[in-house]
């Protein structure tokens, strides 16, 4: 009898997610892709420049790292090999490690680079700069940078030649490389050049060789800083959850990891811990901050039976809690996964001149070959070589990519400063340019639209006493709670300067209300089902209260003496600047909805009254980075803007996502724009900066293309039959310099922009 065949999806999958290293551009993520995905038993291989991590999905035993790492190696890239979860979520020795060598790159190329520039770039300006001794200090100043902070881009760029590729390494490497090699025979042997026997000394291009690879090296100095943001928004959720527990055995608590909860043990909670597992509630009550999960400012009360999850904040009272989840299957655990997911899945926006030079570099190097071969064939003396290597190499000098390497960074250094001064807080180009094509903004109510905490709405009075009076002897009783409802109850009292009574006898009951004696009466305040236990009837106000609720408030009524007094309301106001901002960006052409974790009616309210007709209520946070999913799918360029734990998974998601400063410290390190001051009234700001530096980077672009698309021509001496002309080196230095000074200049134009 024959076994059933399995089909190659009947086989269990094994995934790994995998740092990998050495990748600097969208050719380097294609080539490791193609290496993986060649691997023997590999299924699907992805690869994220952001993250630096590739996703790799095989049949279970069908491959091993050892496998994986030599294909990556021999594609040109460093395979490194997974650690236990908790050394991964708090490692950053790569990153970190990265980031201090390339600021000692930028470090010692700036110092050698600026005083370079200023002695090339004076043209004759000091007499002694154009001497022999002038020209050898060029070459000083200029070798230590080409050959120490620049030798990466040359190890790349040879890297990609390997592989038949071109990137922007490879830009990098033939026109610094071009520029040092001229300049340096130029330098060393000048009779080489035919213009040499008529007097004229050979025109150097050190300062071009460095300049370039100084802000290249700057940029990717930025590049790496916003990675270690995507690291740190990890890093915070991971240290909600407590590392000890006090694990119960009978009567015996004992402290232990947090990491060695097992389903069934009971642990204990007390007031200001989270909780280090999700689980049951089996003895206690208490208020437990669940804003990390929900949205939701206001606590919620647990009792006997209550879910409880980890990382939640317990407030009040002690509970004891049987542990019903541990590891990845915690509440925790799940968004710390979403955010993950959400940054792999974010494709990094390519530059421009990643995706030209393909194109570009090729095209140069055929152009530059036809040249020489076009001189040489016109005259095949020694003379006529000459001259052919001159105008190979003038090509190559002339599609130096200085002004082009500096038309981003320029622009997105100038732009995200102005951003600084204006209370915007922008993490790189990419962010800036996906921030000037949004069309459709996602935002988290509670904290954003709204301030975040609740405050008295309402007081309506039955006897007769009038309002004052009735907040006083409410004020009173719940003066002496730490409840978020009670507080504001307590701080309105306080701004009208009302008279806040002793109150004895306190009792509290965790999700129904509390009582006092206030002078010889019993004050009891809470929900109509306290009331009633206490003897008292609410329904004179039962219609009032439902209108209330309605409107997204949480009303609670207040008796005296057994009698109905009144009742009053509290609720989370929208924030002063939310209908301003919302009006803005209707203005700009851009929709919006609101997403939140909150209670559909209160999400309604607060959407009706700030005009967003597109609602998502009472979803989890992996809901929210699956509804922006969604969004993204349908074309949207989604802006998502929030200030809460839960709001991570869905920042990071998003084209942009845009926190609140003072919000969560995680989901600020998840979002790309932090908005400093002003709350959601700076996200206008943020796009129209954006709108303004990208606009800048393409007038940027432009320009540097059209000094090759003249120069070019010219250094080939296409021009020559006809005019005479050929490059001249003096011109060729003017031209370039000008080149990067026109970026310059129309980059700091941006310091000018203001709403």
């Amino acid at each position: 009898m024959q076994s059933p065949s399995l089909n190659a999806s009947d086989v269990p999958e094994t995934r790994l997610d995998l740092p990998v290293e050495g990748m600097t551009c969208a050719a380097c993520v294609r080539r490791v892709e193609k290496a993986l995905n060649d691997v023997g038993g590999v299924r699907s291989a992805q690869v994220n420049l952001a993250t630096r991590r590739a996703t790799v999905t095989f049949g279970e035993g069908a491959t091993t790292f050892d496998a994986l790492a030599a294909a990556v190696a021999k594609a040109g890239y460093e395979l490194v090999r997974p650690a236990p979860v908790e050394e991964t979520k708090e490692a950053s020795e790569p990153e970190e490690r990265e980031q201090r060598e390339l600021r000692r790159s930028v470090t010692f190329a700036a110092v050698l680079t600026v005083p370079l520039l200023v002695v090339a770039m004076s043209h004759g300006l000091w007499p002694w700069t154009t001497t022999l001794p002038g020209r050898w200090l060029q070459f000083l100043l200029a070798t230590p940078v080409v050959f120490g902070p620049g030798r990466r881009f040359f190890r790349l760029a040879w890297i990609a030649l390997a592989h038949r590729a071109a990137d922007m390494n490879t830009l990098i490497a033939i026109g610094t490389g071009a520029a040092w090699i001229y300049s340096t025979v130029a330098l060393v042997a000048p009779g080489v050049f035919p213009h040499a026997s008529h007097g004229l000394v050979p025109h150097l291009y050190f300062e071009a060789a460095a300049a370039i690879l100084t802000f290249v090296l700057l940029g990717k100095l930025l590049e790496t800083r916003a990675r270690k943001h995507l690291a740190d928004a990890v890093k915070g959720l991971v240290a909600l959850a407590p590392k000890t527990a006090h694990r119960l055995r009978g009567d015996i608590e004992e402290d232990v990891p947090s990491a060695t909860l097992l389903p069934g043990d009971t642990i204990l909670v007390r007031p200001g811990e989270r909780l280090p597992a999700d689980g049951e509630v089996v003895r206690g009550r208490s208020a437990v901050d669940e804003s990390m999960l929900t949205g939701e400012s206001l606590p919620v009360d647990k009792t006997e039976g209550s879910p409880a999850f980890g990382g939640t904040l317990n407030q009040s009272g002690a509970l004891t809690v049987r542990v019903t989840k541990t590891g990845k299957e915690g509440a925790l655990a799940r968004i710390i996964e979403a955010v993950e997911q959400a940054q792999g899945s974010k494709a990094p926006i390519a530059r421009l001149a990643d995706r030209v030079s393909a194109v570009f570099v090729p095209v140069v190097l055929a152009i530059a070959a036809v040249t020489f071969a076009v001189w040489l064939a016109l005259d095949p003396t020694s003379q006529g070589v000459a001259t052919a290597i001159e105008r190979f190499v003038a090509v190559l000098v002339i599609a130096c990519p200085c002004a082009l390497g500096l038309a981003t960074p320029a622009a997105v250094a100038v732009g995200t400063g102005r951003g600084a001064e204006l209370g915007v807080l922008v993490k790189g180009g990419a962010s800036l340019e996906a921030a000037s094509r949004v069309n459709l903004v996602l935002f988290d109510k509670t904290g954003t639209l709204t301030t975040g905490k609740p405050t008295l709405t309402d007081v309506v009075s039955v006897t007769g006493e009038g309002s004052d009076e009735l907040l006083a002897l409410a004020a009173s009783a719940e003066s002496s709670s730490e409840h978020p409802l009670a507080r504001a109850v307590v701080t309105a009292a306080r701004e009208k300067t009302l008279a806040i009574a002793p109150s004895y006898d306190f009792r509290s009951v965790v999700g129904a209300g509390v009582e006092a004696t206030i002078g010889d009466a019993r004050v009891r305040v809470g929900t109509a089902a306290w009331l009633r236990d206490g003897g008292v009837d609410p329904e004179p106000l039962a219609r009032e209260a439902e209108n209330l609720a309605r409107q997204g408030r949480t009303p609670f009524f207040v008796a005296r003496a057994d009698r109905l007094a009144g009742l009053v309301a509290v609720a989370d106001r929208p924030a002063a600047e939310a209908a301003p901002a919302l009006a803005d960006l209707r203005a700009m052409g851009i929709d919006t909805a609101m997403i939140t974790g909150d209670r559909r009616s209160t999400a309604e309210a607060i959407a009706s009254e700030l005009g967003i007709a597109t609602v998502f209520a009472e979803v989890r946070p992996e809901d929210k980075a699956r509804i922006v999913s969604e969004q993204r799918a349908k074309g949207h360029v989604v802006a998502m803007v929030g200030d809460g734990i839960n709001d991570a998974p869905a920042l990071a998601g998003a084209h942009v996502g845009v926190a609140i400063g003072s919000g969560a410290d995680v989901a600020v390190a998840a979002a790309d724009v932090a908005l400093l001051r002003g709350g959601i009234g700076g996200l206008v700001t943020a796009l129209r900066l954006g709108r303004a530096t990208l606009r800048t980077i393409r007038q940027n672009l432009f320009w540097a293309f059209v000094y090759n698309v003249v120069g070019i021509p010219i250094a080939a001496g296409l021009l020559y039959p006809w005019t005479g002309w050929l490059l001249s080196p003096v011109i060729a230095s003017a031209a370039m310099s000008l080149s990067s000074v026109s970026v310059l200049t129309n980059s700091l134009r941006l310091r000018r922009f203001a709403l």
